[in-house]
């Protein structure tokens, strides 16, 4: 039976100051280094075969903290910007209450929340599925196909796409989904790639 483990990145320093982040690299906030440091540790029951990353460095932080502390320091890593954060365009580096003032809240919750309305000069949800789930059917689900397990470590819009495609949610549902910093999901397919199970990783008695 395949698996697919899921990882949004650690906080990011521009998460913590509640900025628009999207492709700009930023990397970690000593925050997001102890929520990779618990995802690693929330993995470590579930050893995977190979690991995607986008090419941003918050991804590929959280990711090398999780294999020191998984013990997967052997684990082949891809990196590919098809799984890049959306691109939030001019918006990006500003600051989110600060926009909701001069923009509307109504405006901004359908920059972040809305299926196909993109923010000025950036990407929709529907820009990045489509770069996010062509990369997923021709690079990682042959991976699932051949019986390996998979972790992919990535961003709340690239990931939210992504669970759009595995899950089947519709495009007036995926606005009410979110997906928490450092949090693993696990998916777990049958032969013919059907998922049987779909959970957030528990936290386990002890794991803090």
């Amino acid at each position: 039976m395949a698996h697919l483990l899921i990882v949004r990145h650690g906080q990011s320093v521009w998460n913590l100051e509640n900025r628009f982040t999207g492709e700009t690299d930023v990397d970690l906030s000593p925050l997001g280094e102890q929520e990779a440091l618990r995802a690693g540790k929330l993995l470590k029951p579930h050893p995977v075969d190979i690991a995607y990353t986008s090419v941003l460095k918050r991804a590929i932080h959280t990711l090398a903290i999780i294999k020191v502390q998984t013990g997967w320091r052997d684990l082949p890593v891809i990196r590919s910007a098809a799984l890049n954060e959306r691109n939030y365009g001019l918006l990006q580096g500003l600051n989110k209450a600060e926009v909701a003032q001069k923009y509307g809240a109504e405006q901004v919750a359908l920059w972040r929340r809305s299926y196909d309305v993109a923010p000025p000069q950036g990407e929709s949800l529907k820009d990045t599925y489509e770069r996010v789930v062509p990369y997923y059917t021709a690079q990682i689900e042959p991976q699932l196909r051949a019986g390996k397990s998979v972790l992919i470590v990535a961003h709340g819009n690239s990931l939210r796409a992504l669970m759009m495609h595995l899950e089947q949610i519709s495009p007036e549902k995926i606005a009410l989904v979110d997906l928490a910093t450092g949090v693993p999901r696990l998916y777990e397919f049958d032969a013919s790639l059907r998922i049987v199970e779909a959970s957030y990783l528990p936290h386990r008695k002890g794991v803090v």
